[in-house]
């Protein structure tokens, strides 16, 4: 038997007993039980990573009495419309389920895939940033699944996405993009002004990039919000930048808003441009209507009505925080419970769970209707359509202790605190991950 010293950063350490037969994915089992802790690169005392878990211990020279180091990693979920991909930063395992076309199915590039930093998906397919600065993608191709014609794709350090093509900035603050020319794929008529872009934003056909001067260049469909010309003097000093499914809002610093794009989704905001005032932030609703959340915690919404339903969105007070599915709203209020309103069949109507919206502290929402709100316990309470992720009823016992939830536009994926994934849902957009479950290990 080995006696293996492992410690983590934190200064937890533990002495284990292992055979001398074992193989790296034993011990590492081992540690991640006896730490409880899913997650973790370990480390030998040389600076080796122990990343290949069917080599053996001793091939590896570790002998008894060694001491390892047991980094915890950050896990992190992304979605497509139909699938997830799941990994750990700077990891280089990457777990796909959901629609194989839409990428779910990550098996052709998984060889490529080392230290990866961010992944970021279209309607139909993902694309990973890695340490080195390149762009590993997959799925449908005309999602921006296929990145082989792209030169360019150096040095990158995020990524951002329309319905159907990506846009990448680079170090030197310059875009590439690729995927569906019509839906922002391309930039050609833009390429010379998109210097120092600071954050990028996206309507399902259209781009926009806030430069470092608080300006803004757009591109891609004109009728999604692709022309910005009418508003161009009035996009100054921008701070953020929301999109529902055809249009644009921008916050300005001063608090105030300027909207462009389809009228009828949210892009003509004059009813209400008067008490756009100190406004903290803006919530999309991709159906077709913006909702303001003010310095005074009050909301003002505009766009289209059936988003907004018969409530008051403007009785609510004390917001906290906002977020929507397609066609409704949901508000986290200050003392921890929720407000709902938009179209009833879409989450507009939280009024079955609504004594189990307390101690709130974050939501997450599908496109297709349904709301998950994580409470300060762990634990997970949604409404909503119920085909799309509103019902949990069937894993309900095992949303304890949940970390994180993302979710496709139809399902949900909930990361629990010892690094297990429950997901529900729509099945065929991501609610079943049991081709997974047994992969977990080896991220």
């Amino acid at each position: 038997m080995l006696e293996i010293n492992v410690a983590m950063p934190s200064g937890r350490s533990e002495t284990l007993s292992i055979p001398q037969s074992s193989k790296v994915g034993d011990l590492k089992a081992l540690i991640q039980k006896s730490f409880e802790q899913q997650f973790l690169r370990l480390v030998t005392a040389e600076g080796h990573a122990l990343t290949d878990l069917t080599e053996s211990l001793e091939s590896l020279g570790i002998q008894d009495g060694d001491t390892l180091t047991a980094l915890a990693l950050q896990v992190k979920i992304a979605a497509t419309g139909s699938a997830f991909a799941l990994w750990c930063c700077g990891g280089s395992t990457l777990l796909t389920w959901g629609d194989r076309d839409s990428g779910g199915d990550s098996s052709i590039v998984q060889d490529r895939i080392n230290g990866v930093i961010q992944v970021k998906g279209t309607f139909g397919a993902f694309a990973a940033v890695l340490a080195n600065g390149s762009v590993v993608t997959w799925g449908a191709t005309d999602f921006g699944g296929d990145s082989s014609k792209v030169q360019e794709l150096r040095n990158v350090q995020q990524v951002h996405t329309s319905d159907r093509a990506f846009a990448a900035i680079l170090m030197d603050g310059s875009i590439v993009a690729w995927g569906d020319p019509a839906s922002g794929g391309d930039i050609s008529t833009v390429r010379d002004q998109l210097r120092h872009v600071q954050h990028v934003q996206a309507t399902e056909l259209a781009f926009a990039a806030i430069l470092a001067d608080g300006s803004v260049i757009t591109w891609g469909d004109p009728d999604y919000g692709g022309d910005s010309s009418e508003v161009r003097d009035q996009l100054r000093n921008v701070q953020q930048v929301q999109a529902t499914f055809a249009a644009f809002a921008a916050l300005l610093a001063d608090g105030s808003v300027v909207t462009w794009g389809n009228p009828f989704q949210g892009g003509d905001s004059s009813e209400v441009q008067g008490q756009l005032r100190r406004v903290q932030h803006v919530q999309a609703a991709k159906g077709g209507a913006f909702a303001a959340l003010l310095a005074d915690g009050s909301v003002v919404t505009w766009g289209n009505v059936l988003c907004l339903g018969d409530s008051a969105p403007g009785q609510l007070r004390n917001v906290q925080q906002l977020q929507a599915t397609a066609l409704a709203f949901a508000a986290i209020l200050s003392d921890g419970s929720v407000a709902a309103f938009g179209d009833l069949e879409d989450g507009g109507d939280s009024s079955a769970v609504q004594d189990q919206l307390v101690n709130v502290r974050q939501l997450c929402a599908t496109d297709n209707g349904a709301f998950a709100a994580l409470r300060a316990d762990g634990s997970v309470v949604t409404w909503g359509n119920p085909y799309y992720g509103g019902d949990s009823s069937v894993v309900q016992e095992q949303l304890k202790n949940v970390q994180q939830i993302a979710a496709t536009d139809g399902a949900f994926a909930a990361i629990l605190d010892d690094g297990s994934l429950v997901t529900w849902g729509n099945r065929d957009r991501g609610g079943d991950s049991s081709a997974v479950q047994d992969l977990l290990a080896n991220l």
